[in-house]
């Protein structure tokens, strides 16, 4: 039996500091550790500051094209991309909307925001 899971990032890095480097140093350890663990997410989701972590110049650009190569889909909220001005920055994942969240969230055995 597979337990389906999907994480969510709604900041730019992980945990609830200012600290804006904790943050970026904590999301690149756990998605480099993550890509080594056994079973991989189903999918990762991106919305509010989160967005920014798939974009040109993000430091977890190398771990997250490494969960998408190992076939973790990684969906990436448009209207926030929109927002920031950021679309087309994106470098990994698809550009998708919030329906897409919602049906990622709501297949999911466990969903876990970061």
């Amino acid at each position: 039996m597979s337990n389906k899971a999907v994480f969510v990032f709604t900041s730019c890095g992980m945990g609830q500091t200012d600290n804006v480097e904790l943050k970026i140093a904590l999301a690149k350890k756990f998605l480099a550790l993550i890509a080594q663990h056994n079973p991989l997410p189903t999918q990762i989701c991106f919305y509010t500051d989160g967005v920014k972590l798939a974009v040109e110049g993000s430091p977890v650009l190398d771990e997250l094209k490494a969960l998408a190569a190992k076939g973790v889909e990684l969906v990436i909220c448009s209207t926030c991309v929109d927002t920031f001005g950021l679309r087309d920055k994106v470098r990994v994942g698809v550009v998708g909307g919030m329906p897409d969240i919602i049906t990622a969230i709501t297949g999911a055995d466990n969903a876990i925001t970061l």
